[in-house]
């Protein structure tokens, strides 16, 4: 594909792009967007290459969870650096963040808060499948896993989900 076909693409794919990267990230928003910058720059500059083996949006969201693993890692390793050395206080881990505001409705806090609560796969998974209209196929293709890993992440995510929810529900 040439750059101004990749160029067209990254356009008709940001929304789904940004709501993915913003997943891999943790629904941190300053990092999603320099994961989403980076993810953008190596695909124009050729670092990261469309083969057509798969859906483009499909590669794009692989390109973007390896981008934002890395920065997590990188990030990670600087913040246990800066602990070590007495510069930083442990980190708090994020329960609220700037998108809280835009959950005002009961039943996507709900589901907001036990999506939050599974294990970082079924939640990547349950992702693709609900909120990207991946079909099982394409998020195992996306997430680098086989098929049947990825059904059963999904499958375990499902279950986890209700069961957290109805925990919720019966608790009130």
């Amino acid at each position: 594909m040439d750059r101004a076909g990749l160029e067209r693409a990254l356009r008709e794919h940001h929304e789904a792009a940004w709501g993915w990267a913003l997943a891999c990230c943790r629904r941190d928003r300053q990092l999603a967007e320099e994961v989403l910058q980076m993810t953008y720059a190596s695909v124009l500059d050729g670092s990261a290459r469309f083969d057509g083996r798969s859906a483009f949006r499909t590669w794009l969201f692989g390109v973007i969870r390896r981008v934002a693993a890395g920065e997590r890692r990188r990030l990670a390793r600087w913040r246990r650096l800066g602990e070590r050395i007495g510069m930083l206080a442990p980190r708090e881990p994020v329960t609220d963040g700037p998108d809280r505001a835009l959950l005002r409705d009961e039943t996507a806090r709900r589901v907001a808060d036990a999506l939050a609560r599974l294990s970082d796969r079924q939640r990547e998974v349950l992702h693709l499948v609900f909120y990207e209209e991946m079909t099982i196929e394409q998020a195992a293709e996306t997430l680098g896993l086989r098929l049947g890993t990825a059904r059963t992440h999904y499958e375990r995510g499902k279950a986890r989900l209700r069961a957290l929810l109805h925990e919720e529900e019966s608790g009130r």
